[in-house]
């Protein structure tokens, strides 16, 4: 499995012939679904998700399908039946890769900023995609694509779901927010420089991989 991250929360995952795109908003460069096979998106908010992109991105390449919420299907009405939606303890298969959905609502911004459904996305029981929430999957993973700054976040609470996830490597995603020194802050905070979580620490540049094994 390899893991390419694009702008922002996105990240692509390709598995032999599979190529699997995730969150592929506003932040995020139109290239990252090219030629993909499945897009999966997390939850409706504009940097995870936008409908032109994800519209254009059908039209280009017929086969493309797409797994994301009701909210967010109910944005793609006309696409039919690309669009599957799935929520909480579903499971599906893109071409040979298990996929199942983890958690239900976005994190709290604000008691009074009304929250979205939001589901994470498991791959081949290895890597999870939390989208906008610290949701906790039935088991520890190899590689946890972790959001690091949010209106939402606060370190120490990243540092413990780190801790208790157990993942093996933690990579970076959500970062477009913070600055290039906020994002080195926070790293150090999430890496061995930090109170320790248990796991590798690991920050990629756009369109930069890293092969998962």
């Amino acid at each position: 499995m390899r893991l390419t991250k694009f702008g922002h929360a996105c990240v692509r995952i390709e598995r032999d012939d599979t190529v699997v795109v995730i969150d592929p908003g506003a932040f995020t460069e139109p290239e990252a679904v090219l030629g993909a096979d499945a897009v999966l998106i997390t939850h409706e908010h504009f940097d995870h998700f936008t409908e032109a992109q994800l519209r254009a991105a059908v039209e280009a390449n017929p086969g493309l399908r797409i797994w994301a919420n009701r909210a967010v299907a109910a944005q793609l009405d006309g696409i039919g039946a690309r669009v599957a939606v799935v929520g909480e303890g579903d499971a599906f298969d893109i071409d040979g890769l298990p996929v199942t959905v983890h958690g239900e609502w976005h994190a709290v911004i604000h008691p009074d900023i009304p929250r979205v459904k939001n589901i994470g996305f498991l791959l081949d029981g290895a890597l999870f995609h939390p989208g906008d929430a610290l949701t906790l999957p039935p088991h520890s993973v190899e590689t946890l694509l972790l959001p690091i700054g949010a209106p939402w976040t606060k370190v120490s609470e990243l540092i413990d779901y780190v801790r208790e996830f157990k993942p093996v490597r933690a990579v970076s995603v959500h970062e477009a927010v913070l600055s290039e020194i906020g994002q080195t802050v926070h790293g150090r905070q999430l890496g061995p420089e930090g109170p320790g979580t248990g796991a590798e620490f690991v920050r990629l540049a756009a369109g930069e991989s890293l092969d998962l094994g």
